[in-house]
């Protein structure tokens, strides 16, 4: 009798441990990490279809992270080096991203010359409300570079408190400076009969992109948003002076200005030291 109740009570012991490591092998299975991806996508914009490319880093089943959208310049594109290189970096740094290409650039719908900074602020704010439906994703915060700069300060101005932190990368405000006094990146033209279109690097600009210039009002739209700030500029930026960033320090209430010694526009210089800045700021601000 001794003999069948040791038995029996081996049996529950195995039949426990059976169930525990089930149990245990179940919770790791509902813990799995998916990998980190990179994803291209396909959005709707202002004037057609945005080509997008989606970065996430590794996350559990119902983890969030922080996302970024990035945003390049006029005569650029997604893969501009520096908006590529901060998207592996944040993707490192498990935050996620969204680079795209605004119309008229790159792979996107509509003409370059068709092209203003109106409709590329609508494009911005077509991919933040797809990065709203995005259920991993716990905050949103808006980089931008040169024009992308411009653009990210007024989206950001006009989404103000639902936007965690932005980062301008040479913002171009002296657009709006330049236009009214007639000229484009050294090409000259009449700002009270402005033509139908000039060529800037081979590009052609139409008349709406120089006229909607002169009227964006960026620094006084842009001062709506009241969030941390983080500006980073070159010194020897001929493009767009520094001064520019300069500006937007003293207009924002909560920015931090970081003057790059002999750095260009491109960021070309020490492009490691500008994304490390950014990426830096942005996890410190996302993580709260």
């Amino acid at each position: 009798m001794k003999q069948i109740l040791k038995s029996v009570a081996l049996m529950c012991i195995i039949s426990l441990s059976v169930a525990c490591n089930n149990a245990n092998k179940q919770q790791t299975e509902n813990t799995t990490a998916k990998a980190a991806s990179s994803q291209n996508l396909e959005l709707d914009g202002a004037v057609g279809k945005l080509k997008a490319v989606l970065q996430v880093p590794e996350l559990k089943d119902g983890e969030t992270c922080p996302l970024v959208i990035l945003m390049h310049g006029v005569f650029s594109n997604k893969d501009f080096p520096i908006i590529s290189k901060l998207a592996n970096e944040l993707q490192q740094k498990g935050i996620a991203s969204i680079r795209f290409d605004f119309n008229g650039h790159g792979e996107s719908d509509g003409a370059f010359k068709d092209m203003t900074v109106p409709l590329e602020v609508k494009d911005a704010l077509a991919v933040y409300q797809y990065c709203k439906t995005l259920d991993f994703v716990s905050n949103i915060s808006l980089l931008g570079h040169s024009q992308g700069g411009v653009v990210t300060s007024l989206v950001g101005g006009e989404l103000k408190d639902a936007i965690k932190s932005v980062v301008l990368l040479a913002p171009a405000a002296v657009m709006e400076d330049q236009t009214n006094a007639g000229m484009m990146m050294g090409v000259k033209f009449d700002p009270n009969n402005i033509p139908e279109s000039i060529s800037v690097f081979n590009h052609t600009v139409g008349r709406e992109y120089l006229s909607t210039c002169q009227t964006l009002n960026i620094y006084e739209n842009a001062a709506n948003y009241e969030g941390p700030v983080c500006l980073i500029h070159g010194r020897a930026d001929q493009v767009v002076p520094y001064s520019y960033s300069e500006k937007y320090d003293q207009i924002y209430k909560n920015s931090t200005l970081h003057i790059m010694e002999g750095e260009t526009h491109l960021f070309d210089q020490d492009m490691l030291t500008a994304a490390h800045t950014a990426v830096d700021f942005i996890v410190k601000q996302t993580a709260n």
